[in-house]
């Protein structure tokens, strides 16, 4: 035992400096933490909130003051919605900014990070772990298994990040801290409470994104009872949980307009590189009679409604397609062409995937 302790003293004195400069770095990182936690019941503004939601709802006073007496401001989160001033550029970093962010070339970079190989094999995986739960699903609203998959692998890679924020200090956070938004995140941090009351879960236990979206899906607290569904019957809404959240992303395409067997997208052909005859974007439909020049790139397409035009700019030509309603009912999940279509497209090769098993 001597022997040992001498050793151990020895390694003390020789690393003594590297450990008190780790216990330095503990020690600023707990007073960090701490100078991060703020009393909210005292701030004017939570405290009509509460009233209100005495009043609203008939929530305890004094639970609402405990649950308010001890947030951690996510400020990471606030960035997000801050606006700050811009800064003018030096022409060393404008030049900087063309080579990252070049004028063409924009779905390129966009569908590098959201169609991966990584993505599709997981997507392939996560059907078939679930299969019987997507087949209900399918038969149940309409939405290939496929699209319900791939939106899930674009909102938390099927599960595996859901967010690190902790759902009730952020949306406390941006509710009540300085930002564009403050109205629309009040109204969610309402519903979020509201939320776990009647599901009975703890609001201080659930994480999700730095906006407070909740689960697989990636649910606002306003949508989460709007649109979830407690697929497998425990008596809970539950977004963390497979079966719910899948059959809740269907429920909420069924509910904002899907079409059980119609088309979403079709690759069209154009005269020249760059495309400028007809304007595009989600929003905008045309008669397909209208659209001179513009034919399907793969044959025939066989959709008779009205189409919506949707130009991807790549780094050397603009590549074009024709979508549909249901395409459109895609943008109501996030209002992106882009992100549509990354759906679309991660949809595909899914379904392209599990054919070849």
């Amino acid at each position: 035992m001597e022997a040992l302790y001498q050793i151990l003293c020895i390694i003390f004195r020789k690393f003594q400096k590297e450990i008190k400069v780790k216990i330095f770095i503990i020690l600023l990182f707990i007073v960090t933490l701490s100078l991060h936690a703020k009393d909210y019941s005292e701030n004017p503004k939570t405290k009509l909130f509460i009233e209100s939601m005495v009043k609203k709802h008939n929530f305890k006073k004094s639970y609402l003051l405990e649950l308010f007496s001890n947030v951690k401001v996510q400020k990471s989160a606030l960035r997000f919605f801050v606006k700050r001033p811009k800064k003018k550029l030096t022409e060393k970093q404008k030049v900087r900014l063309q080579k990252l962010y070049p004028e063409h070339g924009a779905w390129d970079r966009y569908v590098k990070l959201k169609v991966t190989p990584k993505r599709i094999q997981q997507g392939r995986a996560f059907i078939k772990r679930y299969q019987s739960t997507f087949d209900e699903v399918e038969k149940h609203y309409g939405v290939p298994s496929e699209y319900i998959a791939a939106i899930i692998g674009i909102e938390s890679f099927y599960g595996v990040n859901v967010g690190k924020y902790p759902v009730f200090d952020t949306l406390t956070t941006l509710a009540f801290e300085k930002n564009r938004r403050n109205r629309f995140f009040k109204s969610e941090l309402e519903k979020f409470i509201l939320l776990s009351y009647r599901q009975e879960f703890n609001p201080k236990n659930v994480r999700g994104s730095y906006a407070g979206a909740i689960g697989l899906g990636q649910f606002m607290p306003s949508n989460y009872e709007a649109y979830g569904v407690d697929f497998n019957n425990d008596g809970k809404i539950r977004l963390q949980q497979a079966q719910d959240a899948i059959a809740s992303v269907a429920n909420y395409l069924k509910r904002n307009g899907w079409r059980r067997d119609e088309a979403v997208a079709a690759r069209v052909s154009y005269a020249g590189n760059r495309f400028k005859a007809f304007k595009t974007g989600y929003k905008r439909t045309y008669h397909r009679e209208k659209l001179k020049g513009i034919e399907p790139k793969y044959g025939k397409w066989d959709y008779r409604d009205k189409v919506r035009l949707i130009k991807l700019n790549r780094t050397a030509y603009d590549e074009l397609w024709y979508a549909a309603k249901n395409f459109y009912v895609i943008t109501r999940y996030n209002h992106s062409a882009y992100y549509a279509m990354s759906v679309h497209q991660l949809a595909m090769k899914i379904k392209i995937k599990s054919k070849e098993e």
